[in-house]
């Protein structure tokens, strides 16, 4: 396969994937500020965002208050934010355009529909749409593409890279969640264990559509240590990191090419501390630690993804003299 052909698909399902995560993000810190009737307590629930996505610095140069307005309009519409969910469906149908032979007519025609009618989205229609209406309606289009893709797409290695970048992007969103929750989101010391605390912990596992998976799985009080233990180290919830770099090293090991022993290796490396990992260990080192190593290491993997299938071969053209 072409490393640019690679390159966009590969991009192309971040693209899908951020858009929704940022819809469950965003949804949650909504309904969030809505629990608090001070409005000083309810635009704090919008720091949050900015923290999990990492902009809260561009942001802050472009604004110069934090309210659920503003960082609604930043984070969802704003054709000038790059992870905007607006650019997200934008640079998703663009980059399936440049791809239309390695990908399903229906595949396309989700992304193109989806592009066509966030156009034609603003605030006004937001409002009046309603704001959870709307962040239902990104989840349920990018649910609708991964199902076209599942149902339609061959298995080869056009499918692998789609995958490749629906893993990387979900593993890093969910260990990014769990960090801020616990240094942003943290509340003070007689909230702890209390009804915000119990809230918070709550909307961290609605926002990746696991509290209902937690229930079964533990059948007691949400509490943070056996949050961290199902999102980070139970490799049968979807969005949970083992789950992600299981699947992230199962299809390096089937993609591999000349140059990918490092990335694979990487994708190992990470793989096996999750696989063999326990959350006392976890807790014993410092959550936050351990998850700011994870996604350095993540982040190198990403490099190494990049340099090894992406980045044009350079040939040496041996010269007489």
């Amino acid at each position: 396969m072409l490393s640019r052909t690679a390159s966009t698909l590969y991009w192309m399902s971040r693209n899908v994937e951020r858009a929704e995560n940022t819809a469950r993000i965003l949804d949650v810190a909504y309904r969030m500020s809505l629990l608090t009737k001070d409005p000083d307590l309810q635009d704090q629930e919008w720091f949050a965002p900015l923290n999990i996505t990492g902009t809260l610095f561009p942001f802050s140069g472009r604004h110069s208050i934090v309210c659920a307005k503003e960082v609604l309009h930043f984070m969802a519409l704003d054709a000038e934010n790059p992870s905007s969910i607006y650019n997200c469906a934008k640079q998703a149908r663009e980059n399936a355009r440049a791809v239309r032979g390695s990908i399903t007519s229906e595949m396309w025609e989700v992304l193109n529909s989806t592009w066509l009618e966030m156009q034609n989205m603003d605030e006004d229609r937001l409002y009046a749409r309603g704001i959870s209406t709307f962040f239902e309606w990104v989840k349920e289009r990018s649910h609708l593409y991964r199902g076209v893709t599942f149902g339609t797409m061959r298995r080869d290695e056009a499918f692998q890279f789609h995958r490749l970048g629906t893993y990387m992007e979900r593993a890093d969103n969910t260990a990014r969640m769990l960090d801020v929750k616990y240094h942003v989101l943290l509340p003070s010391v007689e909230d702890v264990g209390g009804a915000v605390d119990y809230y918070q912990w709550s909307a961290v596992l609605r926002s990746v559509s696991a509290y209902e998976s937690y229930r079964k799985v533990y059948r007691d009080a949400v509490t943070p240590v056996r949050i961290a233990e199902l999102l980070i180290l139970r490799v049968d919830i979807p969005r949970s990191l083992h789950f992600c770099m299981h699947d992230v090293y199962r299809i390096l090991c089937e993609v591999q090419n000349r140059s990918s022993a490092e990335a694979t290796r990487l994708a190992g490396e990470i793989y096996a501390a999750l696989q063999f990992g326990r959350i006392s260990n976890i807790f014993h080192t410092g959550l936050h630690e351990y998850l700011t190593e994870f996604l350095e290491a993540t982040d190198r993997l990403g490099e190494e993804i990049n340099e090894s299938f992406f980045a044009p071969e350079v040939v040496a053209v041996a010269t007489e003299e």
